[in-house]
């Protein structure tokens, strides 16, 4: 008697990685579908996006990274965090999702492939007025700046805010966010994204191959640093007397990346009247519903750089770490005929 036949394993398209390196590591292959725990949704994937996070974690840096991640190679292969997609297949304890539903999310690894699954908790319907694409650039980097803007830096109308860093893709929603906030917007970026950092509704704007912003007499009741690239001192000299400084980057080698600066940040702010804070946001599910409806309403809109198909995802990503990006970079998944590559 012949052995029963045992069912097939559900497959699908990734990107990959085996070992840290660079983009040579990264493979586009079969691998299994996952299956959602009691807490996820399956999803089938329309978009995902790059951020920088996807980088260092291809690298393996800063090594301290490694110790969430995988010392010796990544635990999960599986590469991407930012998704927006369709439902296929609810878990027994999830609530408010149903098989079918638009959605979008932060994962913990997977969204550069055909399906990922998703916590409930980090889940939101996706915004109907936009694309899967754009959507998938909006988690990550529209809840980091959500969080600083409102919570850390607690803006109010009227307050003068400086983004360094105001083109990439968490300081296209701050922009977009301190404006809506009511405060007067300064943004500071390259001379190539002078007219780009305009469009999102900046008040001002500066350009570091010619200007120091922390040189000037303008002093800001906030800064928010995406960039990392001046001591401390410089940006303190650039605050008023009780501005806060919000620190969501940094230098700091290949150990510690920006942890060291923001640790040095902390333990300056309880000697100095300024509010030195470091920035470590968290995935919600709850912030993008709030985003959801700041898009619905034409507050803030996602800017797309370009969009790669998933197999492109290693060109993709070196446009990401080598050009003047504006915005977001975004992979569409399963040849979705709106959201071609640019």
């Amino acid at each position: 008697m012949s052995a029963p036949t045992q069912p097939a394993l559900r497959t699908m398209k990734a990107i990959t990685q085996h070992r840290y390196g660079g983009l040579d590591t990264l493979e586009h292959e079969t691998v299994a579908r996952p299956v959602p725990a009691k807490d996820e949704v399956l999803i089938r994937v329309q978009g995902a996006s790059i951020n920088a996070a996807d980088w260092l974690l291809i690298q393996g840096e800063p090594f301290v990274a490694r110790l969430a991640f995988g010392i010796r190679r990544p635990m999960v292969s599986t590469r991407g965090r930012d998704v927006a997609g369709v439902i296929e297949a609810v878990g027994d304890n999830v609530r408010g999702f149903s098989v079918g539903d638009e959605v979008y999310a932060e994962v913990d690894a997977g969204s550069f492939a055909d399906y990922t699954v998703a916590k409930s908790k980090r889940l939101a319907h996706k915004p109907s007025r936009i694309s899967f694409a754009e959507a998938a650039a909006v988690p990550i980097a529209a809840t980091t700046a959500l969080q600083g803007m409102r919570d850390v830096a607690k803006i109010k109308p009227g307050d003068t805010v400086l983004i360094n860093g105001a083109s990439g893709g968490v300081g296209c929603f701050a922009v977009q966010l301190a404006k809506a906030y009511g405060a007067d917007v300064t943004g500071v970026c390259s001379t190539a994204n002078l007219e780009f950092v305009r469009s999102l509704g900046a008040n001002h704007v500066i350009d570091y191959t010619g200007e120091d912003f922390t040189a000037g007499e303008a002093r800001y009741d906030v800064i928010f640093d995406l960039v990392g690239n001046r001591p401390l001192a410089e940006c303190r000299r650039a605050l008023t007397r009780r501005g806060t400084l919000v620190l969501a980057s940094g230098n700091g080698g290949r150990v510690l990346g920006p942890i060291r600066r923001m640790l040095a940040a902390m333990l300056l702010d309880m000697f100095v009247t300024q509010k030195l804070r470091a920035l470590a946001a968290v995935a919600s599910g709850a912030d993008l519903e709030v985003l959801r409806e700041l898009i619905e309403a034409g507050t803030i809109t996602p800017p797309v750089d370009r969009s790669y198909p998933l197999a492109e995802t290693p060109e993709a990503i070196r446009y990401f770490v080598e050009e003047r990006v504006k915005g977001k970079i975004t992979i569409t998944i399963q040849n979705n005929t709106k959201e071609q590559h640019q």
